[in-house]
C-alpha cells in the first residue's frame, strides 16, 4: 500500500512468491535448503526452520488479508477525516486500523486455523523420536497398528484447538459490532432560561 516504490516492491514480491509456492515446498526449501546452503541460522533445531517457514508462508497470506481490510474503508470516511485536520499517520491509527481489523476477523480466524493446521507440515523436516509433533505421532502409530484411530485422534486434537478458537474469535466480532453503550450519562446543559 506503500507510494514508495522502494518498499511496495520487495513487498509484493515476497507476497508473490509465498502465496504461489506449495507449502511443502517452502517448508522443504527453508528447512532443509538453509542448513544445505551454509545458512545454519538455528543450528540443528529442526522447529527453528519449520517455525521460520510457517511464518514466511502465513505472514504473506496475512499481508493481503490486512491489504485488503485497510483498502476496504470508504475513501469519503478517511477524507472527512483529513477534512477535520488529521494526520495521514492519525487517520490511519484512529479510522482505517479500527475499521479494518473489524472487516477482517473472519478471514484472519481462518487464516490463525491454517497455521495450527500447518504445523503437521514439520514432520517434513525429518524429526527425531522425542521432536515429533501431534501429527507424525498419530502417522507411525496408524501405520505400525494397522489402525486409522491415532489419525482420528490426532484429528480431534487439532479440532479441539481449532474451534475454540473460531468461537472466541465470532464472540469477539459480535462485542465489536454490538453498539457500545455510553460510559457515564450525559446531563443536558441547564440554561438561565430553564434555572428561571
Amino acid at each position: 500500500m506503500s507510494r514508495l516504490r522502494v518498499v511496495r516492491l520487495p513487498c509484493r514480491v515476497y507476497v508473490d512468491i509465498l502465496r504461489g509456492l506449495p507449502h511443502i515446498l517452502t517448508v522443504y526449501l527453508i528447512g532443509q535448503g538453509l542448513p544445505l546452503a551454509g545458512l545454519t541460522i538455528f543450528g540443528t533445531w529442526t522447529y527453528g526452520y519449520a517455525g521460520l517457514a510457517i511464518g514466511l508462508m502465513e505472514g504473506a497470506y496475512m499481508a493481503e488479508i490486512f491489504r485488503s481490510g485497510f483498502q476496504s474503508v470508504d475513501s469519503g470516511i478517511v477524507e472527512a477525516a483529513r477534512s477535520l485536520g488529521l494526520s495521514h499517520l492519525r487517520t490511519l491509527r484512529l479510522i482505517v486500523v479500527p475499521i479494518g481489523v473489524r472487516r477482517i476477523l473472519p478471514a484472519l480466524t481462518g487464516q490463525f486455523i491454517l497455521v495450527v493446521k500447518s504445523t503437521a507440515l514439520v514432520y517434513l523436516l525429518g524429526l527425531a523420536a522425542g521432536q515429533r509433533e501431534m501429527f507424525a505421532l498419530a502417522q507411525d502409530s496408524a501405520v505400525n497398528n494397522a489402525s486409522l484411530a491415532p489419525l482420528v485422534a490426532a484429528g480431534l486434537l487439532y479440532l479441539a484447538i481449532t474451534v475454540p478458537l473460531t468461537y472466541v474469535v465470532n464472540a469477539w466480532d459480535r462485542r465489536m459490532r454490538e453498539p457500545q453503550s455510553p460510559r457515564r450519562k450525559i446531563r443536558p446543559v441547564r440554561t438561565a432560561e430553564a434555572l428561571a
